[in-house]
């Protein structure tokens, strides 16, 4: 189990809160999937994942689990098909103007890494009873958002990482406003947020947070400061 996953199963159980129906939309390996410690405690769990690769390793990973859906299909706005790109540990739909890949390894696409996928609306999928969803889609986060019809109690989501901003952020929290949820935590690349009066958020998480958001911004000024001075430095 990876650091995140293992801090999000910790701190949920810390809260005495179980899931009973969970979906993770963008999985990768499946020994790094962000929800592995509650599939192993056999909660329901529904993974989405575009890539053909990772849905092989997927459902050899957990062939013996019963409680198990795999869907391989990319969430975005419209259903149909869709070019998606592989970079590394990367894969985004390729007409995002921002993804982790574009924005922190400064890559380019190349026709080479595309390849096409089933394109579907989250609504398509959605029957309304997840609790907990983990969404990990390079970029594309705010689709699953908007086309969501449960209400979950906790919602993990990549929304930042180095130098990377999510381009939708300011979509995924007027939505977060909204429909009444408030951050509890970030980590490296996502942002956990809960159902506003669900369970308590003490002070030490609040200070926690606020010691991360100004990690996180420091960061991004180093980034910006480093490209700066590398224009400048190409310019003379």
């Amino acid at each position: 189990m990876n650091k995140g996953a293992k801090r999000l199963y910790n701190k949920l159980k810390s809260k005495n809160f179980i899931p009973r129906n969970i979906c993770e939309v963008g999985v990768f390996l499946p020994q790094e999937s962000n929800v592995l410690g509650f599939v192993k405690d056999h909660i329901p769990t529904t993974f989405i994942e575009a890539d053909p690769d990772y849905v092989i390793k997927i459902k050899d990973f957990f062939r013996n689990y019963k409680n198990i859906t795999v869907i391989e299909a990319a969430v975005f706005d419209f259903n149909g098909t869709i070019e998606l790109c592989k970079r590394a540990s990367s894969t985004f739909i390729s007409q995002l103007v921002s993804s982790p890949a574009i924005v922190n390894d400064k890559y380019s696409i190349k026709k080479e890494d595309i390849f096409e996928a089933k394109s579907i609306l989250f609504s398509e999928v959605d029957n309304g009873n997840y609790d907990l969803i983990s969404i990990d889609i390079e970029g594309a986060e705010w689709y699953v958002l908007k086309h969501m019809k449960s209400s979950p109690t906790v919602i993990s989501i990549e929304t930042h990482g180095k130098y990377y901003t999510n381009p939708h952020m300011q979509d995924i929290q007027n939505w977060m406003d909204n429909n009444d949820y408030v951050l509890w935590y970030k980590d490296k690349s996502d942002s956990v947020y809960v159902k506003n009066g669900i369970f308590n958020v003490n002070i030490f998480e609040k200070i926690q947070l606020v010691l991360n958001s100004l990690s996180l911004m420091l960061t991004k000024l180093k980034g910006l400061l480093k490209n700066l001075i590398g224009f400048q430095t190409q310019s003379k």
